[in-house]
């Protein structure tokens, strides 16, 4: 059920133009590229798309007519990257889309002309994507998923719901985004105030997920955090799966896991990100320069609780998260 509503990013990104203007396309067909780390099965990559295509759609790009959007799914290998990048780039596009930090790096490798707009990216100035969030020069903006401090409220909200947790292991694969450091660095910042300790231990395939949650749900106390990573996104089935049968509470950086049947998710919508990024790809198609272009960064962050998974690992939410959960999947 919604408790409230999630509100949109700043900046006016989706500001629409008047409706005369936004129909007023050039005659010849603009090409979109979009490079995104999911697959063709996974309802949340596909999701995304969705919002963004029809968004593209209420701003009067007809795809077909006037415009042409080519897609590559990566489906979580990190090699494919740089080969769907190459692809995308020869194709000429007026404009590329990346979904992930993996896919904004292997374009930027490939072009740093072609205007790249990006969504669910941590820390763009950091990772050198942009020189700053106002004013990101270059041919690369878009829109930022959340910040390394995040991982402290991780903890906090994975201590409130499973109290009994002690042991916390911060899961990622830091050969797609080795930044991804950060926030277990936040988290383990925390751990000593909740009385947890905490570790990171790097999965770089799906045996090394399991054996990390097998050896969690070995001994009492044992807990995850899944930061936001495309490896592990694209295995969260897998991931929901082993959680479950091994009985070890974990929280996540999106709802989709909690959609799937984990334990609960803090961070932001992402589909709202992709609306806004087609708002910014349809400046750019009329004419607008994507180094001026702010980074846009979310205002609002979403919690999101499954109760029958809950009920299932016999933990009994407190009344007070309840009351700020955005929403209680029953």
């Amino acid at each position: 059920m919604r408790r409230r509503e999630f509100i949109t990013l700043l900046g006016g990104a989706v500001a629409g133009r008047p409706r005369a203007a936004r129909a007023q396309q050039a005659d010849r067909v603009r090409r979109i590229g979009v490079l995104a780390p999911g697959t063709n099965d996974d309802p949340a990559q596909q999701s995304r798309l969705k919002v963004f295509q029809d968004a593209l759609r209420e701003l009067g790009w007809t795809e077909g007519r006037d415009v042409r959007i080519e897609i590559r799914l990566a489906v979580g290998k990190k090699e494919l990257f740089a080969t769907y990048a190459a692809e995308l780039v020869a194709a000429g596009p007026d404009v590329l889309l990346a979904d992930s930090t993996p896919s904004v790096a292997a374009l930027q490798r490939e072009t740093r002309t072609i205007p790249i707009v990006f969504a669910r990216i941590s820390e763009p100035v950091g990772k050198g994507f942009v020189q700053s969030l106002a004013k990101p020069g270059g041919n690369t903006t878009g829109f930022t998923n959340l910040e390394p401090s995040v991982g402290a409220k991780w903890l906090e909200l994975l201590k409130d719901i499973a109290p009994g947790v002690s042991r916390i292991a911060v899961v990622f694969n830091p050969d797609f985004d080795p930044f991804v450091k950060q926030f277990s660095l936040s988290a383990e910042s925390a751990a000593s105030k909740f009385g947890v300790t905490l570790e990171a231990p790097p999965v770089r395939d799906s045996s090394e997920i399991e054996a990390v949650i097998r050896r969690l749900g070995s001994e009492p106390g044992g807990g995850l955090i899944f930061p936001a990573d495309p490896f592990t996104s694209a295995r969260r089935k897998l991931i929901v799966e082993l959680t479950g049968r091994y009985r070890v509470p974990a929280i996540y950086a999106f709802r989709y896991f909690p959609d799937d049947g984990a334990l609960a998710s803090y961070g932001v919508d992402t589909r709202t990100q992709f609306r806004d990024a087609a708002a910014y790809v349809d400046r750019i198609l009329h004419g607008e320069t994507a180094g001026e272009l702010p980074v846009q960064q979310p205002t609002k962050f979403e919690l999101v609780i499954n109760m029958k998974t809950a009920m299932a690992l016999g933990l009994t939410i407190p009344p007070g998260i309840l009351a700020i959960a955005d929403e209680v999947i029953e």
